[in-house]
């Protein structure tokens, strides 16, 4: 199977019309029909079936065609990224993390850091659920987790980055939202969504809070509809600081608990090259002269 089958194939389940496909994509009937056999022929199974007025997709040719799709999708991004790497950068540093706020001085880093080298690509991978997976498989060369997932890595180098604490999270109307500090027995009568991957310190705290008998709560499944709920007031929900996208949307107030979180980069530990420890020295950097940024 070559990228040209490849075309050949997404197109027709789009016209589902041989002869349709063939002009659009500047090529004879015959020699369309013929690279379509091919295929079919290649990986055992018929993608299409032939009537007079065209063509239509098996079952099995559909969901063979959902995958092509998403590989051609790939292969497209690849060969963007490629071409944009081999015009612009020398070498290349890939940071993993959940998502865009847990490192909030990121885009400042990446700005400084390429005003000295602007060969040198940061290339952030967003991943809410497999960031770790994706160092392990040396897919990102640093990950951002918390201290207590470093145990599960060998062969990494770990750097301290910062300590976040639990927050409540609530409309900007919500009565709570005027206090300095959250105890529990403000919450008492409330309902606190819980779950959704939450990190071990703070399914701690939540459990404190429920064994009490005087909070209501529901499941939630992710931080995004956690905050979702949040916003339509069917509850509140406490959260670690480095969610905090400071976008003014949400109340987010200190929670009085002596848990908390402690934020760090992992590099592999054969990976020595210097401008790698730059950029992590950069970072460290901008978190420790801040020391008043609310984490």
């Amino acid at each position: 199977m070559n990228t040209k089958q490849i075309d050949y194939c997404i197109e027709l389940a789009h016209t589902l019309n041989f002869s349709k496909a063939a002009d659009n994509l500047f090529v004879s009937q015959p020699t369309f029909s013929y690279q379509i056999k091919l295929l079919e022929d290649e990986i055992g199974f018929t993608i299409f079936d032939r009537n007079g007025k065209g063509a239509s997709l098996t079952p099995a040719g559909a969901q063979f065609v959902t995958y092509l799709t998403g590989m051609r999708e790939e292969m497209k991004r690849a060969i963007e990224q490629g071409q944009n790497f081999s015009a612009k950068y020398t070498d290349s540093i890939s940071i993993a993390l959940m998502v865009r706020q847990a490192l909030f001085f990121l885009p400042e880093a990446i700005r400084t850091f390429w005003k000295t080298n602007p060969d040198i690509q940061i290339e952030p991978k967003f991943q809410y659920e497999n960031s770790l997976e994706l160092f392990l498989k040396e897919e990102a060369d640093i990950l951002f987790c918390l201290k207590e997932q470093t145990k599960q890595l060998s062969n990494s180098t770990v750097h301290e980055l910062f300590k976040s604490r639990i927050y409540l999270i609530t409309t900007k109307e919500d009565p709570l939202a005027a206090k300095n500090v959250i105890t529990e027995e403000d919450l008492y009568g409330r309902t606190l969504m819980v779950g959704g991957g939450s990190p071990d310190a703070l399914r701690k705290v939540q459990h404190r809070l429920m064994s009490t008998g005087k909070i209501d709560y529901f499941n939630s499944p992710d931080h995004d509809s956690t905050l979702t709920n949040v916003a339509a007031e069917k509850g509140v929900c406490l959260a670690p600081g480095f969610l905090n996208d400071h976008s003014g949307q949400f109340a987010w107030i200190p929670f009085d608990c002596k848990e908390h979180f402690n934020c760090v980069l992992c590099t592999h530990k054969n990976d020595n090259r210097e401008n790698l420890k730059s950029f992590i020295n950069l970072l460290k950097k901008l978190y420790k002269d801040t020391v008043a940024f609310p984490l």
